[in-house]
């Protein structure tokens, strides 16, 4: 009988382990290009997920980044009255503050590679377009959303931005690609935005048309998916900073998915989505972790080797 019991007990042990694995979140998509991909609230794992400090695997990181934003919103398009000047205002905050320790960018500098050495904390803001232009038929489906566009259309999107507005590409330059309420993507069959991802980055093109870009879909508007839970700008864009300033860091220590990850596929901000560490005030609409520039913000924090753990500032 005792025996009977034991038996039972690793029986149950091992069926509550098997469970638990398969509930736990998978590691970050790392084939066709997609990197960084923020999980929603529901599929994130617990703090400082993954396994270890990220290690390097002999690819390029961005020792100095120019970044520009393209909003595409076509005539009808729902977002809240200050969306694009309060994300334009973060970039633009990241960039001033470029050099300075007391941000969270600051940690991407202990990182480097093979080629130029060590990451700088050098940012800077090259502007934004509004793009109106119609999109396209559906490409995907999701459950969230009525308009969903296919990773390739977003693509294709970027592309015909930069060509018309003559920006350079290359792996110094970074496009962040915002869409509005209501408008959802998919990087593959079931994987889209707000039932499984809040952003992710990516890159196409190699040598010297590389371009390297983050999908960031209005994480406001499904508050219990994408919400950060504080908006101490008072607007839906504080929502979405949060997963931009996730893919950028990650774009910085790992623009092409071959730099900087650790052993189970987790970049920077992976290790640490969905956790904020310490709040330093309260605006009059929500509390704030970061002031970069002249702006205050709520972001999550990053994984820092030297730390062994997530931080805020400092490497």
């Amino acid at each position: 009988m005792r025996r009977l019991v034991v038996l039972l007990s690793l029986v149950g042990a091992l069926v509550a382990a098997a469970t638990a694995l398969a509930q736990s979140p998978s590691p970050p998509v790392r084939s066709d290009r997609i990197f960084g991909v923020v999980p929603s609230h529901e599929l994130a794992g617990p703090p400082q997920t993954g396994m270890g400090n990220l290690q390097y695997h002999g690819g390029p990181a961005m020792h100095t980044d120019t970044t520009r934003a393209i909003y595409w919103f076509p005539a009808g398009s729902s977002y809240s009255a200050n969306y694009v000047n309060v994300n334009n205002g973060f970039l633009q905050n990241v960039a001033a503050d470029s050099g300075k320790t007391s941000n969270v960018y600051y940690s991407d500098t202990q990182y480097s590679d093979s080629t130029n050495g060590r990451i700088l904390y050098s940012s800077s803001f090259a502007g934004s377009v509004i793009d109106t232009n119609p999109f396209p038929a559906s490409g995907c489906n999701d459950s969230y959303t009525s308009i969903c566009l296919t990773d390739k259309q977003l693509q294709t999107e970027i592309s015909r931005v930069i060509t018309a507005q003559g920006w350079p590409r290359g792996t110094t330059n970074m496009v962040f690609l915002y869409t509005p309420k209501n408008v959802g993507s998919c990087y593959s069959p079931g994987s889209c935005a707000f039932s499984s991802f809040c952003a992710y980055h990516s890159a196409f093109g190699s040598g010297s048309s590389t371009t390297i870009y983050a999908n960031q879909p209005y994480a406001a508007f499904v508050t219990r998916a994408c919400d950060s839970g504080q908006h101490p700008n008072g607007d839906d864009a504080d929502a979405t900073i949060n997963v931009v300033s996730h893919e950028h860091n990650e774009s910085i220590t790992d623009p092409l998915g071959n730099a900087w990850f650790d052993m189970q596929g987790y970049e920077n901000g992976d290790k640490c989505a969905w956790n904020f560490g310490t709040t330093l005030g309260r605006t009059a609409y929500g509390y704030y972790n970061q002031v970069i520039g002249s702006g205050k913000y709520y972001v999550q924090q990053e994984w820092s080797n030297a730390h062994r753990g997530c931080v805020l500032r400092g490497t």
